[in-house]
């Protein structure tokens, strides 16, 4: 679904991402995993076009998005999920989830994302700010699935939640799978939601992808050490 080529990202002369290669399954959920620093949220930028690709290819099914903008993107199926939310504090809940949808707005899409997080239908007149970090999560996700997505990118979801909310966003991006059979690729530097949502798991130091297990096949004690390095 999503393919990445010979990836090159850089800051001016600061190269970030040197050479990345992989490619993430339809219905598959990817997480990679890393350290602070490591280049995580500098890959996920320049996948949804925030920064320039320096070289390679991005490539969503058969249709390359490489130098497309980022709006572009999100109309050929990439949907993207910041670290730190970046919901708009003084919108309503309401206004959040449809701020991104272009057109007619659906009702029926709406209240499909009020089935995946009944808390955003109890807020929906409630201002984004005033939402607690997990709720804030659940409306930056479901503002993301309002333009319909092939392809979700999260970038560090779990950053500032609580463990009980935690577990909630894991079992709601796996319902989200199964109903959407979307593709799904997450940054992230916990462990333990990693191994509980993904398929599939890469680690990434410094811009590099220096390990690959199917989640089956993780050893935790391992990664957990490359993570504490």
């Amino acid at each position: 679904m999503i393919t990445i080529q010979n990836l090159q990202v850089a800051y001016g002369q600061s190269v970030v991402i040197p050479d990345m290669n992989f490619a993430a399954k339809p219905g598959e959920i990817l997480g990679i995993i890393g350290r602070n620093g490591m280049g995580k949220t500098t890959l996920f930028r320049s996948l949804i076009g925030m920064i320039p690709t320096k070289s390679g290819k991005v490539t969503i099914e058969d249709r390359e998005i490489t130098h497309d903008r980022s709006h572009q993107r999100v109309g050929k199926g990439v949907a993207f999920v910041p670290q730190g939310r970046m919901i708009f504090p003084y919108l309503t809940v309401y206004e959040n989830l449809i701020s991104g949808v272009r057109g007619r707005v659906s009702e029926e899409d709406t209240c499909e994302i009020y089935a995946l997080f009944p808390v955003l239908r109890d807020m929906k007149d409630r201002k984004g700010g005033n939402l607690s970090g997990g709720q804030q999560q659940q409306l930056a996700i479901g503002r993301a699935l309002m333009t319909k997505p092939r392809v979700l990118l999260l970038d560090e979801p779990t950053e500032g939640i609580q463990p009980s909310i935690i577990k909630d966003i894991s079992r709601s991006l796996k319902e989200i799978r199964t109903l959407k059979h979307l593709t799904i690729v997450v940054s992230e530097q916990v462990l333990s939601f990693v191994l509980d949502t993904c398929d599939r798991i890469m680690v990434i130091e410094k811009g590099r992808l220096v390990r690959e297990d199917n989640r089956a096949d993780v050893n935790a004690a391992q990664i957990r050490a490359m993570l504490s390095v």
